[in-house]
């Protein structure tokens, strides 16, 4: 399901790293994105604990892709022979030379990035099902008729880019999530958490990545 006429990622790069002009905000750092991927969407989500056949992941902020590379690694790594689902919603999304560009920071990841590049943004194997959504996630999000496991809320920063961190979408958000299913956040921002909290979610305050000091995660309940 898309939404209009999909609109251009517009960045630029700095020290490597690709960043969105429209919300002056990296999509990640060169340094330790791929770590702050792990400890904060999938550590945050309990992941590979949780994982069982049918396991649907949903995301706000496609971005390059990495953290959906993150997760089909994990999968694969956890010994998953079914597809993992995946969907994400992506307002502007990155042409496949910006992703391949940005990707390639990560060498690690370069056999999960190049089966990407190759099947797009809708495609199926045998370890993954991806849906990528594109338009306005307040358009979009609403419509959808899935539900998830687990949520990456990895929009840009709530102060550059407010209206994906709204109560109406925290609580389409909920709304979207399997009974006990998850969130994670590396945002720790007090209107979030109680935006969250008023969905539904039981949140936490997690230590953060690296420097920062906390993140959030929660539990439907």
């Amino acid at each position: 399901m898309n939404s209009g006429k999909a609109q251009k990622a517009d960045l630029e790069w700095r020290d490597g790293a690709p960043v969105s002009k429209r919300f002056d905000d990296p999509y990640f750092s060169v340094n330790d994105g791929l770590a702050e991927a792990r400890h904060v969407f999938l550590g945050g989500n309990n992941l590979p604990e949780r994982f069982r056949g049918g396991f649907h992941i949903a995301e706000l902020g496609f971005g390059s892709g990495l953290n959906l590379l993150a997760a089909w690694q994990m999968w694969e790594e956890a010994g998953a022979k079914t597809p993992l689902r995946y969907t994400s919603f992506e307002a502007f999304p990155m042409d496949k030379g910006e992703m391949a560009k940005a990707l390639a920071v990560w060498p690690e990841l370069s056999a999960y990035a190049e089966r990407l590049l190759a099947g797009g943004l809708q495609m199926r194997t045998d370890t993954l099902e991806l849906n990528v959504i594109i338009g306005d996630a307040r358009k979009t999000l609403p419509e959808w008729n899935g539900k998830a496991d687990a949520w990456f809320l990895d929009g840009f920063s709530p102060a550059k880019n407010p209206e994906l961190w709204s109560p109406e979408i925290m609580q389409a958000v909920a709304e979207h999530t399997t009974p006990s299913g998850t969130f994670a956040t590396y945002t720790a921002a007090g209107h979030v958490r109680r935006a969250l909290i008023d969905a539904g979610f039981n949140v936490t305050r997690p230590k953060g990545h690296g420097r920062k000091r906390h993140m959030s995660a929660g539990v439907l309940v």
